[in-house]
């Protein structure tokens, strides 16, 4: 028996935004729909799928049959293509914790519209208190000269995030347990840039607090060193800049009064284009 196409050294990178329309799409289905199904978008690069955007495939499944309104997903696709030309299709995702029979029709159409796609499957289920996130690539199984046939086998799937969804991210953390502690806030305003400098530097404080506690350990014995651990501490003293208080003190304050200034020129703007349209509202009243 020989194999073919195995693209089994691929890595998938999913970032938190798709996850969100997972589970959103999931939320909104319809009453007699058991699970949801849509098209991956991103890039594939030296191996790593990229998953940085998605959107749901109306379908439905029967026991001997798949319905998909293919026309839909290949229109919004198109008018994506249009907002961000650099996201293709690079597979497609499904809810629930494992693949159906209706896993290889499906598969097959999006074999079609890229090559070696990926399947993502996501537990909206929560089965054992998590959302568990896996993906597959379908390898072609069969006999030289005979009939063919193909496997869902697993590669690895990691999520990964931008600077500015790590900041969504921590928002969303603050809401989290709701349902334990009623007092827990539903929504989270953005912090002030003031304020997320403050909330840095505390835990910046913490975790440096961390590390003179596991440098006092092992100066102590307390605790055994270990190689990798030392060398990250190396490597992090070499990356720090060499000043004195003074000139650090000096750096930071120059950089916050820039912040002040931007701060201040952005909400002259606002009150200006408040005033420019309460003048025009008032000009056409007049007239």
């Amino acid at each position: 028996m020989s194999t073919i196409n195995l693209p089994l050294n691929l890595t998938v990178r999913v970032h938190p935004v798709v996850l969100f329309q997972i589970v959103d799409a999931y939320e909104r289905r319809n009453a007699d729909s058991e699970r949801v199904i849509g098209t991956l978008l991103g890039s594939i690069d030296k191996g790593v799928v990229e998953v940085t955007n998605c959107f749901c495939l109306p379908h439905k499944e029967h026991t001997d049959q798949v319905e998909a309104e293919l026309g839909y997903a290949s229109d919004l696709y198109e008018l994506n293509q249009r907002v961000n030309a650099s996201e293709n299709i690079v597979g497609w995702w499904a809810t629930g914790q494992e693949v159906t029979n209706h896993s290889s029709v499906i598969h097959e159409y999006y074999a079609r519209e890229c090559s070696n796609p990926v399947h993502l499957t996501l537990d909206t289920s929560l089965t054992g208190a998590r959302m568990g996130i896996k993906a597959y690539v379908c390898v072609s199984l069969g006999v030289p000269g005979g009939k063919s046939g193909c496997m869902f086998t697993p590669i690895n799937v990691e999520v990964t995030s931008y600077e500015p969804e790590i900041v969504g991210l921590q928002l969303c953390m603050k809401t989290v347990g709701i349902q334990s502690n009623p007092s827990r806030p539903r929504t989270v305003s953005p912090m002030l840039d003031l304020a997320q400098v403050t909330d840095a530097s505390d835990k910046l404080l913490a975790l440096l607090a961390d590390v003179l506690a596991y440098v006092d350990d092992v100066l102590n014995e307390k605790q055994q060193p270990e190689n990798t651990v030392g060398r990250a501490l190396l490597d992090l003293i070499h990356s720090v800049p060499n000043m004195t208080g003074d000139q650090f003190a000096q750096m930071f304050n120059s950089n916050v009064k820039d912040l002040l200034m931007v701060v201040t020129l952005s909400q002259l703007i606002k009150t200006q284009l408040q005033l420019n349209e309460k003048l025009t509202s008032l000009t056409s009243f007049l007239n």
